[in-house]
């Protein structure tokens, strides 16, 4: 079924590092043609070719395009136009992290610039695209994470924006899917990435595994599970929020680290 990825054109916002690049890598293998964005010269885009090269994919189209940005998005899609005839995947994996720290953060710029960067591209590219392509997305993903199922450090304002996110992606299924489209949302447990390190420190994800053996997935793992919800092979999977944690986020409790503690 990968098959039917070979020459479709999957745009990722936010493509250049991180979930967003092992994302593109993912469908440049499968044989997609990806176009992946970025922000404020923040893509080496010879060391992005390069990865592609490596892994035999063909190569990307790189831009630099302000999600929250109407204009950026319109220019962004016209100059799609130019040699694609349609957009097959959107990948929505945009996120800015301002860190809360207690009550005097809790400022209203940083809460709706987590709704703009995180939720809202989810609706206002799928509707962009119709308008200049004449038809939606086939599949419409986006990324959330664990952050607002408990408690996350300084994680306020984006936990609250990806439970919005999660929420879109059922309103918007419930939406297209007469469209024939399906919007999934992928959400993963603790990744390694640059992200992690800025919000929980650098040390982090080694106190993780220390802890919870596991519990820090990979950024292909979860690449992979965004490939599957647009292979084609699970599209009576609509609406829904895909939790990718190799199963640890269950056993990972206060419960077990007292069990252990009292073992030791």
């Amino acid at each position: 079924m990968l098959s039917e990825l070979r020459e479709k054109t999957v745009l990722i916002t936010g493509g250049t590092r991180g979930i967003g690049l092992e994302t593109g890598l993912a469908f440049g293998k499968a044989g997609a043609r990806c176009v992946l964005t970025h922000r404020w010269g923040s893509a080496d885009e010879a060391d992005i070719c390069e990865k592609f090269e490596v892994v035999g994919a063909s190569q990307p189209a790189i831009y630099e395009a302000d999600v929250v940005n109407e204009d950026d998005t319109t220019a962004l899609l016209n100059l799609m136009k130019e040699s694609h005839d349609g957009v097959h995947v959107l990948v929505a994996n945009v996120a800015v992290a301002p860190l809360v720290k207690g009550l005097d953060d809790y400022v209203r710029r940083d809460f709706t610039r987590c709704l703009e960067f995180s939720t809202w591209p989810l609706a206002s590219y799928t509707k962009r695209i119709l308008d200049l392509f004449g038809s939606y997305p086939r599949y419409i993903v986006g990324i959330s994470s664990t952050g607002h199922l408990r408690y996350a450090g300084a994680y306020d304002a984006v936990a609250i924006a990806k439970s919005a996110l999660e929420t879109m992606c059922r309103y918007l299924a419930f939406r297209l899917g007469p469209e024939g489209v399906r919007v999934n949302v992928v959400r993963p447990s603790f990744v390694e990435t640059e992200a992690l390190a800025t919000v929980f420190g650098e040390d982090f994800s080694t106190y993780l595994e220390e802890k919870s053996p596991g519990i820090v997935i990979s950024k292909q793992e979860v690449a992979n599970a965004v490939l599957a919800l647009c292979s084609g092979l699970l599209d009576g999977v609509n609406g829904q929020v895909i939790q990718v944690d190799r199963g640890t986020m269950f056993g990972d409790s206060i419960v077990r680290y007292y069990e252990n503690d009292s073992l030791k």
